[in-house]
């Protein structure tokens, strides 16, 4: 199959597709990101370390295809260096399992230039597949655009491959945390809508594929962990508004009690200890605050 990329002067985008051993999954990644209706100026594949034929496949196959290659750093790190390494003002993240409907990009960048606010990102409504069938999401999944800090906090609202963001927003709140193995996406998109509004398009134009065993969520237990060093930090390295850190310290216990309370279940002494120290900390420190 032939594919183009063409360069659009007045917008332009850069694709960023992490993958690690995936090569069954990138065909349909790639060729969804090819297929836009609006074209990408480059799409960047981060190689993060595959063993099962990734590069050949892609030097064969998609040779328009600028492709990064990196040791096992984790997503994070493999994102961050497509940020760095893209030539243009928007960058789109598409996870190397999720696929886009061919209008996506399209959607985004007429929503973009349509609109007189000066959004810097902007995310979409998505479909979930999971073992090839359909499932619907919950409630507490549901996605919102304007100022959506406080939605944010509980758990992640925005997926990684419905965005579209602008590039230089990164100066600003720094780019994924490659300390976290995990909930890297929760703790950007925090900063992010801490400052910024978000602009939501309520058209399904993501698909997010789940099930395979080497998606990241399997492979740590007690996910609110993570969630909670990245509210710490925001909290305490971060320019928060007064009411953001009264409502970030409060959903911080709420999650610290989760912890504990899984730790009790499994008679898990050490998480126990080391999270009823935080707990009486940030307890603490509400009582300071009011």
């Amino acid at each position: 199959m032939f594919y183009e990329l063409v360069v659009t002067k007045d917008f332009k985008i850069s694709i960023i597709i992490p993958t690690l051993n995936r090569v069954k999954y990138l065909p349909r990644a790639l060729d969804s990101a090819f297929n836009q209706t609006f074209k990408a100026t480059e799409i960047i594949v981060v190689d993060n370390g595959s063993s099962d034929g990734t590069l050949e496949f892609i030097k064969e196959k998609y040779p328009l295809v600028t492709l990064l290659e990196e040791s096992k750093l984790g997503v994070s790190a493999a994102r961050n260096k497509g940020i760095i390494s893209s030539k243009s003002d928007w960058v789109a993240f598409l996870d190397s399992d999720d696929a886009w409907d061919n209008r996506k990009l399209e959607v985004q960048k007429n929503a973009l230039l349509s609109n007189s606010l000066n959004y810097k990102l902007v995310h979409t409504e998505e479909i979930w597949i999971k073992n090839n069938i359909r499932i619907n999401q919950m409630k507490k999944h549901q996605k919102f655009g304007g100022y959506i800090f406080e939605k944010c906090l509980p758990l992640c609202c925005i997926s990684p491959s419905s965005v579209l963001v602008q590039k230089n927003i990164f100066n600003q709140v720094g780019y994924f945390d490659e300390s976290l193995p995990v909930c890297e996406d929760y703790d950007l998109w925090l900063k992010i809508c801490s400052k910024e509004e978000v602009l939501f398009i309520d058209q399904k134009l993501t698909f997010k594929y789940g099930g395979h065993n080497d998606q990241l969520s399997k492979s740590y237990w007690g996910m609110d962990r993570f969630r909670i060093k990245s509210i710490e930090n925001l909290i305490l390295n971060y320019d928060l508004k007064s009411y953001q850190k009264h409502i970030a310290i409060k959903i911080l216990i709420k999650k610290i009690l989760i912890v504990i309370n899984g730790a009790h279940k499994r008679k898990n002494y050490s998480i126990i200890n080391e999270y009823e120290k935080k707990l009486n900390y940030w307890e603490k420190v509400v009582i300071q605050l009011n």
